[in-house]
């Protein structure tokens, strides 16, 4: 993968043209790897968006809709995704070490393999989520909910 030569403001302006427009131009661009580190996407309308291999570090993601969103491979690392709605979002492989998850939707989300090293989830909804291989050392998951979840193990949690 290529870094993008593209700035923030260019990048944030196809962002704000729609998730059709940037899902288009990163299909016409497979071998971008688009750095939209921090970045303030707070509140934003990112259902369906590919984020795959992204650098999302320390991007302010608070509230997003996240819905379905291909997040593989991306670098959320200290990433603010506070009350985000990842449900079904694709993170697997993805990089959420000292990322704030609290109160975000992640039930159904594909988790596999990332790793969330140090993240907050307090009170994030992870029921019905494929945590298979997840990295949770030192990961805070006070009243999570994990009904029907996957766990690392390969488990089901009750």
């Amino acid at each position: 993968m290529t870094t993008t030569t593209m700035s923030h403001e260019e990048l944030l302006d196809l962002i704000e043209r729609g998730v059709a427009n940037w899902n288009l131009w990163r299909q016409q661009n497979p071998s971008v790897n688009p750095s939209l580190n921090r970045m303030n996407l707070r509140n934003a309308n990112l259902s369906k968006i590919n984020l795959k291999e992204a650098d999302l570090i320390n991007t302010d993601l608070d509230e997003a809709d996240l819905k379905g969103a291909s997040l593989q491979r991306a670098d959320l690392y200290r990433a603010i995704l506070k009350g985000a709605d990842l449900y079904k979002a694709d993170l697997s492989g993805a990089i959420l070490c000292g990322a704030n998850l609290n109160d975000a939707d992640l039930s159904r989300a594909n988790l596999s393999g990332a790793n969330l090293l140090k993240a907050t989830l307090l009170r994030t909804n992870l029921s019905e989520a494929n945590l298979t291989g997840v990295k949770l050392d030192e990961a805070n998951l006070d009243d999570a909910i994990l009904t029907g979840a996957t766990m690392p193990d390969g488990s089901i949690h009750d």
